[in-house]
């Protein structure tokens, strides 16, 4: 299944089967069969994310009897349906139950009816409530999870334990083994002399697609002097994934903004390919644009990925500050929603190679802190405090 979720889900597996951990995935139907992979075992049985697969959970974890439930939350992999944030509440009605953690790849509400705002607040913060623990991936979310007050109960979520653990790149920069970056960029009639922009992962409106692509049609890149020719932007990845419908209507509006511009000549879909023709894309681009509407975090799969690739980033302003993105350093930042800003800043490393080559070196020295072997040994350590903490409470209660 295409999508960063089930990317972060299959490396953190592996990363906690390394450290001893038996690890199982309880997965939608269309993930195909039952399987071992990579240590995993895959569980595909829901057949939709509504009221109906509680029962179908609870049978399943009667039978495996896991220390540990946690829910990788994205709204949309959920069908923004409200059954799974619902589901620790359940959960906690059993007599001997794992513990549960939730961690929020996004804060994004479920749709329930119209005008039900309120209640779509409250639901989304019920599941960090009713869990034993929550994991935040970013600083921003951390904020915002600590500091929302519910509007129908009027008081501030009550959290146990909150973890701010980071996800790491969902792409290792392997590219295949006979890999020529100059053969590489051929094959989409890109010259060694052209100037390449990579964007990665699946349009929607919180990426800046739309800014992205009026950037490229700015004059400071479309009509620069210094530049040998117009840039190429290659589109890296599936156009609109597995998880969120609303994909589908944000790419067609952004093919359609390609087309009136006349930019059909300087945009490249790779279409979804294997990891290994992923990490030769971003290595074969020049530059990195990834101009998303919420800031650089690192919650981002791509964001990562491009850590991880040593890429030349060009990204937009945290909402709230991330000390470890510096600016000029391991990535360049502009506003969110500023085309000409976004095309100033391609243009400015598009002349100085040097500037591109410091933010790339940059990006790779502060990739080295998010290697998934820190994130697992983060993720367990949280599962043990919660295990030795269930332990002292039943002493304490015989």
């Amino acid at each position: 299944m295409q999508g960063g979720v089930g990317d972060f889900t299959h490396e953190l597996g592996k990363a906690l089967t390394a450290l001893g951990c038996q690890v199982s995935v309880i997965t939608s139907r269309t993930a195909g069969s039952r399987r071992q992979m990579d240590g995993i075992a895959v569980l595909p049985i829901i057949e939709k994310w509504n009221w109906g697969c509680w029962n179908v959970i609870l049978k399943l974890l009667q039978e495996l009897e896991p220390h540990v439930v946690n829910i990788q939350y994205q709204t949309a992999a959920y069908g923004m349906h409200p059954a799974i944030n619902l589901l620790p509440r359940r959960l906690r009605r059993e007599r001997s139950r794992p513990r549960l953690v939730i961690t929020y790849h996004d804060l994004r509400e479920p749709y329930l009816f119209p005008k039900a705002g309120p209640l779509r607040r409250w639901i989304t913060y019920e599941s960090a409530q009713q869990c034993d623990a929550v994991i935040v991936t970013n600083p921003d979310d951390a904020l915002r999870i600590t500091h929302h007050a519910l509007r129908i109960t009027h008081h501030a979520l009550r959290i146990t334990h909150l973890a701010q653990i980071p996800i790491g790149s969902n792409i290792e920069p392997t590219p295949p083994e006979d890999y020529d970056r100059d053969a590489w960029r051929a094959r989409w009639g890109v010259g060694s002399n052209d100037l390449l922009l990579a964007y990665f992962g699946f349009l929607n409106e919180s990426k800046g697609g739309e800014t992205l692509i009026r950037a490229l049609a700015n004059p400071l890149l479309s009509c620069n002097p210094i530049l040998s020719c117009n840039p190429l932007l290659l589109i890296i990845g599936g156009k609109v994934g597995s998880s969120d419908p609303t994909n589908a209507a944000y790419l067609h509006k952004i093919e359609a903004l390609i087309v009136e511009l006349g930019l059909n000549e300087r945009v490249i879909w790779t279409g979804y390919t294997p990891a290994d023709e992923v990490s030769a894309n971003l290595l074969a681009a020049d530059v990195c644009v990834l101009p998303y509407r919420d800031g650089a975090s690192f919650r981002r799969g791509s964001f990562m990925a491009a850590l991880a690739h040593g890429c030349a980033i060009v990204s937009t302003t945290p909402r709230v500050p991330v000390p470890e993105l510096r600016d000029g350093e391991n990535v360049l930042l502009v506003p969110p929603d500023d085309a000409e800003a976004l095309a100033g800043a391609v243009a400015r490393l598009a002349e100085n190679a040097d500037l591109r080559r410091r933010l790339g070196e940059g990006a790779a020295a502060l990739a080295q802190h998010f290697t998934w072997e820190r994130i697992a040994a983060q993720t367990l350590a949280l599962y043990q405090t919660l295990l030795d903490s269930n332990e002292e409470h039943l002493c304490s209660a015989s």
